[in-house]
């Protein structure tokens, strides 16, 4: 499983740990990735690998499925735009029972 978010697409940088003699050595900055359950309005509860700034992102914008529904599929990576495909299909199901 790769270290990038499903929201943001932040991944995995490099660069240098730098001593105080100023010697260097390659080092690896983690992005802080969480699997987190997200409460879908159409699908109950949604698991997905999201960074803390991805988190901020989806409650600033009101929550998972208005975040999806916003969101350009050309911004999305293959999992959230499978999910976003499914939560359209559920509110056009609950939208024709109503």
């Amino acid at each position: 499983m790769a270290r990038r978010c499903s929201i943001s697409g932040k991944g995995v940088q490099t660069g240098n740990n730098v001593s105080h003699a100023h010697n260097k050595t390659r080092r690896r900055f983690l992005p802080n990735l969480q699997v987190t359950s997200l409460l879908s309005d159409v699908l109950g509860k949604v698991r997905l690998r999201v960074s803390t700034r991805g988190l901020r992102t989806i409650e600033h914008r009101g929550g998972i499925d208005s975040y999806l529904l916003s969101t350009p599929d050309l911004d999305l990576d293959q999992e959230t735009l499978r999910l976003k495909k499914r939560v359209q299909k559920a509110m056009e199901k609950r939208q024709a029972a109503a």
